[in-house]
């Protein structure tokens, strides 16, 4: 199974995993699962740390690659792929950075990792631990 981190599920497992449900923890933790750690995610917490709506430690913003690394997740860059469907997706969400999770988790075939319910809008994405009223939400 390939899972594409949310930004909010990235930082909860760094700094509040018992915000996690255990069988989540577990889905994560396992080796044959292969996890994305996306540039927006990464971009997105410097920025909102930057303007001080979430407090993070410097050595993670720092080591962002190293805390990645030590995970076994694999960093993934924005391509200009990502960027054009993000662009087209047929939604009136307007967050830049859900916009371009959606089309990252669309082209690369990963479940988004959210709670968010907004990623429902967008038509074909599957996520795991969303909102339990989204019927797109196949269990962990």
């Amino acid at each position: 199974m390939k899972l594409l981190l949310d930004t909010h599920a990235l930082l909860w497992w760094w700094t509040e995993p018992e915000r996690i449900p255990v069988a989540l923890l577990e889905k994560l933790s396992a080796p044959e699962t292969e996890i994305l750690a996306s540039a927006v995610s990464a971009y997105e917490l410097t920025y909102k740390h930057q303007l001080g709506k979430i407090d993070l430690p410097e050595d993670l913003l720092s080591g962002f690659a190293e805390a990645l690394a030590a995970e076994r997740w694999t960093a993934l860059p924005v391509t200009l792929a990502h960027s054009l469907l993000a662009g087209r997706l047929a939604s009136d969400h307007r967050d830049p950075f859900d916009r371009l999770l959606a089309a990252q988790s669309l082209i690369e075939q990963a479940a988004l990792v959210t709670v968010d319910p907004a990623f429902a809008d967008f038509e074909g994405l599957q996520t795991v631990w969303s909102d339990p009223a989204n019927t797109n939400d196949p269990v962990p």
